[in-house]
């Protein structure tokens, strides 16, 4: 039992001392173990430190960098400034003195002119002096005596002047009075022209009774719709009581629509299917009308053998106007003078009144086909066969060709006597623009002339000149030029003012 215990105790005492050497040598390896991590963390935060340093000088050093950019940049902005300030200041420097020696040499002028001036005075006065004298000597005058008769001579010439004064006075109280004169044409004129555009632009048709307009308008338009989209024309329904107007350019489709208009009230039946039969119809019925109109023409100046598309194109100018005149009756006038005309000539009227009669017939072809007039009917008449006469004399009456033969001239007089007679056609607007142009033409042609305007319906110009190269003398000189010039170059009623305008303008820059 002792040795059991003896060798229990022993085995403890071993096992103790076994494990107390385990036990150190554990520790110690975990002390090292420790100590190399110790060692590891101490250089990983040595090399971190190192890092941000090294981080941080970079940033410092960067933005001392950027700083130091900014300062030069910003010192370089200052001097670019001075320098441009500098520079100005040099510039206005030398401006001020350049006008300083400009002032210097100006005055040195004036004192030299003011000298020669004062040359001129004493010369002048001698002058006078020695001549005093000499009519006294030759005219056997005293001073006084001849101061009368001065004074006599100056008296005759301002009554001379004084004349010339009345007399333009009365002028201008004739202009003034033609002036009120042309106001009260013009106003007249603004009145008959009024009637006159209706006329020629607008028909009136009248209605039985005011529910007609509903019945024509239709259920939300469509009636209305229907007969402008078959007859081309514009049908204004408005306040005007139980009348409708119709409104278009083309008098043919303007006729057409009046017609068919006038049939749609007298039938009752008005929609679009019926809208569209009657217009139809009545553009049948129109042609037939047209082809009488034109035959009716030829019948009156005893003409024949015309084609029957030429015979409709001639009643067709029933419908067409130019200028103010009725197409047709200015033809048939035409026909009648270039008829005369040849018979007093001893050529053929027949042919001469047939080359009038179709000489505008070009004005009656469809839009879309271009070109002059002339040639268009010139075309026409050559495609039914009419003789080389005939289409000369239509292609050359406005001088698109050449005339040929003795009949085209005569058809060109008798249009232009026709178209310029008193009462034919509304005057021309080119006329009166030629004419301002040609006002203000003269006047550019003037040397030193910067702009002209011609107003007052070309009964005045003004001439603006440039100051630098014509002074007030040299103005007054060129009104008196430009008037001389418009007397020699142009016609015109009444007279023309002219006006020449030198402005001086000075203009300075404040910085």
């Amino acid at each position: 039992m002792t040795i059991i215990v003896i060798a229990t105790i022993a085995g403890l005492i071993l096992g103790f001392i076994l494990s107390y050497f385990i036990g150190t040598k554990t520790a110690q390896e975990k002390i090292k173990e420790a100590e190399e991590q110790s060692k590891n963390l101490i250089a990983n935060a040595e090399d971190k430190a190192k890092s941000m340093h090294k981080e941080k000088m970079l940033e410092i050093k960067e933005e001392i960098s950027q700083k130091k950019i900014e300062f030069e940049t910003d010192i370089q902005n200052k001097k670019n400034k001075l320098q441009q300030a500098d520079n100005q200041l040099k510039q206005k420097t030398e401006s001020f003195n350049k006008k300083e020696k400009s002032l210097i040499e100006l005055e040195n002028e004036l004192k030299k002119q003011e000298g020669k001036i004062k040359e001129k005075n004493e010369e002048i006065s001698q002058l006078v002096k020695g001549q005093r004298a000499k009519l006294e000597k030759i005219a056997q005058m005293s001073k006084e005596e001849a101061k009368k008769q001065l004074i006599e001579s100056l008296k005759n010439e301002a009554k001379v002047e004084a004349a010339k004064i009345i007399n333009l006075i009365r002028d201008e109280a004739k202009l003034t009075a033609n002036k009120e004169a042309q106001s009260i044409i013009l106003t007249a004129i603004q009145r008959s022209a009024t009637d006159y555009c209706v006329e020629n632009t607008v028909s009136v048709v009248n209605l039985e009774n005011e529910d007609m307009k509903g019945r024509i308008i239709g259920r939300e338009g469509r009636n209305i719709r229907a007969f402008e989209a078959a007859t081309g024309v514009d049908l204004i329904i408005d306040d005007t009581p139980e009348a409708v107007v119709i409104s278009a350019y083309d008098p043919l489709r303007r006729e057409i629509a009046r017609r068919a208009l006038e049939k749609l009230m007298l039938d009752g039946r008005i929609h679009p299917t019926r809208i569209e039969e009657l217009v139809n119809k009545t553009k049948k019925e129109l042609e037939d009308t047209i082809l009488k109109e034109g035959e009716n023409a030829i019948v009156e100046l005893g003409l024949h053998n015309m084609h029957t598309e030429l015979i409709k194109y001639i009643g067709r100018m029933k419908f067409r106007a130019s200028y103010g005149q009725n197409l047709l009756n200015h033809s048939v006038e035409v026909a009648y003078l270039a008829g005369i005309i040849a018979n007093e000539l001893n050529l053929d009227p027949k042919i001469a009144k047939r080359a009038a009669i179709l000489h505008d017939i070009g004005k009656c072809v469809d839009k879309e086909v271009e070109g002059p007039h002339a040639l268009l009917g010139a075309d026409l008449a050559k495609k039914f066969k009419e003789n080389n006469i005939i289409v000369n004399a239509i292609a050359s009456h406005h001088e698109d060709k050449e005339p040929e033969t003795p009949y085209a001239i005569i058809v060109q007089a008798a249009d232009s006597i026709s178209g310029a007679r008193p009462g034919a056609r509304r005057e021309s607007v080119e006329n009166y623009i030629k004419r301002l142009e040609k006002l203000e033409n003269i006047g550019n042609s003037f040397e030193g002339v910067g702009k002209t305007f011609a107003i007052q319906a070309g009964r005045e110009i003004r001439v603006i000149v440039e100051p630098d190269k014509l002074d007030d003398v040299q103005t007054d000189i060129l009104a008196n030029d430009i008037a001389k010039q418009i007397e020699t170059e142009m016609e015109y009623p009444g007279q023309i003012k002219v006006t020449v305008i030198r402005e001086r303008r000075s203009v300075s820059i404040a910085k």
